[in-house]
């Protein structure tokens, strides 16, 4: 207890700011209205709600000075962790707490176990057993990590709790990537909220110095503060968004039950069965799609409709979607040959492919185009442009036709409507022979976009040197073959 007088060093939740108090309300009227205006199409699966944003509180400071109904405490499983979060719980909490635990006999990974707070602010200490990591095992680590904060939430809401404080629950030692368990924490408590969120009046997200960064950067992704930062933020949100309730989704876990195994829910779908076997795995007997010459019959005979046409080729791509999302791709990730840049002088997203980082002989190329489809679900749901520098390719990377019109015909219509410009860099006599061959022959809804840059200095006319991420030896190879570059060079019309 402090001494009479003087200041407690507890701090009270409601005198926190919110994080809709972070964005300036001068701001958010003027863009709200703004964007109201305009015809928004698409819309992010985690929308501005103002009522859930009221309840988020992001905090730099130690949970356990919380004056909320309950803070959680992450541990081992015999709940006995030495880390900075649970070494405060202890000394503030006293020695009734070390007591108590033992009577607890321990906590599994991903379960939820209560205590009384003692000589804390807070009422109670939720305890949690957040999962090690490797990334062989990232499924489960995901999945434990969800049942971290769903479980937490749960007792909450048993227990009739007004607010909870959530520390950082993947500690240091345990080697959970920072921003992966980020995305899931969030995303968690977004669903639950959007569920029942009548039940809770205030979440509180307690972090550190080291922390705050990436929570400030991922907040807005699932708690978006108007509709235009929900559409800033969908290029940005990761193409594992998880279930209704944030679940990882592993798609070899979703067996669908029906009454009549075999007989289609739809008598003119021509799939049937095949589509649901599709989810059970990525074996050679779940990869199944029907009878392929059946359907080209039918094609030709004009009797499969445009519709029928579309709807076959959407569950194919999901289907490729699923497997991206539960496949460990951080070997492909590791090439940096596909990455997110900045935009180009008309505000569409700038992609960019390193020719010379995909070895092609050496590489899974399925695995490549999973990754692919990982990386651009979300960034091709509006306008978007890619950049393709061919400087200083050779056969050892040179991708093949066939893997080309695989991956064309595989993406979603998205992919290919919203492409606006794709500009070959730095392209040779030979490489200009195999494009033109591929999109007349191929191809052909990619020839008009095509754009061949022959210098740096061309290719910033379209897109600002500011907002693209160049790879040094493109910089070292133009510099050498075109001359250093200038900002006073005048636009190129072609562009």
């Amino acid at each position: 207890m402090d001494p009479l007088g003087a200041p407690s060093q507890f701090v009270d939740v409601d005198s926190l700011p919110g994080w809709s108090d972070a964005y300036k309300a001068k701001q958010l009227d003027c863009h709200q209205s703004a964007v109201e205006k305009a015809q928004v199409d698409v819309r992010s699966p985690f929308p501005y709600r103002k009522d859930i944003n009221e309840k988020i509180i992001l905090w730099k400071g130690d949970v356990a000075l919380l004056n909320c109904t309950a803070i959680v405490n992450t541990s081992n499983e015999t709940l006995t962790d030495k880390n900075p979060v649970s070494e405060s719980i202890f000394v503030h909490a006293g020695p009734d707490l070390k007591d108590e635990l033992q009577k607890l006999k321990g906590c599994r990974t991903g379960e939820a176990k209560l205590t009384k707070g003692f000589n804390l602010a807070a009422r109670f200490i939720i305890h949690t057993v957040g999962p090690k990591y490797k990334s062989r095992y990232r499924t489960a680590a995901e999945s434990s990590l969800y049942s971290c904060y769903r479980n937490v939430l749960q007792l909450a809401k048993e227990q009739a709790m007004c607010s909870v404080g959530f520390c950082v629950i993947n500690t240091l030692k345990r080697c959970y990537p920072l921003e992966d368990a980020t995305h899931i924490a969030l995303r968690t408590v977004r669903r639950f909220l959007e569920v029942h969120g009548e039940t809770l009046e205030k979440v509180v997200f307690a972090v550190s110095e080291l922390e705050e960064a990436t929570y400030q950067k991922l907040l807005p992704l699932y708690f978006p503060r108007s509709l235009e930062e929900e559409i800033q933020s969908l290029p940005y949100l990761p193409a594992d968004i998880g279930n209704a309730e944030g679940e990882p989704v592993v798609p070899e876990r979703q067996i669908r039950i029906t009454e009549k195994p075999g007989v289609p829910d739809d008598a003119s779908d021509e799939e049937g069965l095949e589509a649901d076997l599709s989810f059970i795995g990525s074996h050679a007997f779940a990869r199944m799609e029907g009878d392929v010459d059946k359907q080209r019959r039918l094609i030709l005979q004009g009797q499969l409709s445009e519709a029928a046409l579309q709807k076959q080729h959407q569950r194919n791509y999901n289907r490729w979607l699923c497997q991206a999302r539960a496949e460990d791709l951080s070997d492909i990730a590791s090439l940096k040959a596909l990455y997110q840049t900045g935009v180009d002088n008309c505000g569409r997203t700038v992609m960019v492919v390193v020719g010379r980082n995909i070895p092609v002989t050496l590489i899974d190329m399925e695995k490549a185009l999973l990754y692919f489809i990982h990386v651009m679900d979300h960034i091709a749901v509006k306008e978007y442009v890619l950049v393709y520098f061919h400087t200083l390719t050779n056969d050892y990377n040179q991708l093949d036709s066939n893997f080309l019109k695989k991956l064309y015909d595989v993406v979603d219509s998205k992919y290919k409507r919203n492409l606006k410009a794709l500009y070959f860099v730095h392209p040779t006599f030979r490489s200009k022979v195999s494009a033109w061959f591929f999109t007349t022959f191929t191809v052909s809804g990619l020839k008009d976009k095509i754009h061949y840059v022959e210098s740096l200095q061309q290719l910033f006319t379209a897109i600002p040197p500011e907002q693209i991420d160049l790879p040094p030896f493109v910089l070292e190879y133009d510099a050498r073959e075109n001359g250093p570059y200038y900002s006073s060079y005048p636009p190129s019309p072609d562009l």
